[in-house]
């Protein structure tokens, strides 16, 4: 068991790291992306402009 509780951390420490915020905000854009791109509109445009605005938001947290 504690092999797999290892295996576990390790995949949460890469996905999610030090940064919660942006792990969840990464998600939501995917969600969001499935979401445009199910509607039939197009979703290219979803993934820059949240990975701008999460790495505008991630730098301002920091530099607090």
């Amino acid at each position: 068991m504690s092999r797999l509780a290892g295996i576990l951390g390790a995949i949460w420490d890469f996905v999610v790291g030090d940064d919660w915020v942006t792990a969840v905000g990464v998600a939501v854009a995917v969600a969001l992306t499935a979401v445009v791109a199910g509607a039939g509109a197009p979703a290219w445009w979803v993934m820059p402009v949240a990975v701008a605005a999460l790495l505008t938001a991630s730098l301002r947290r920091r530099q607090r």
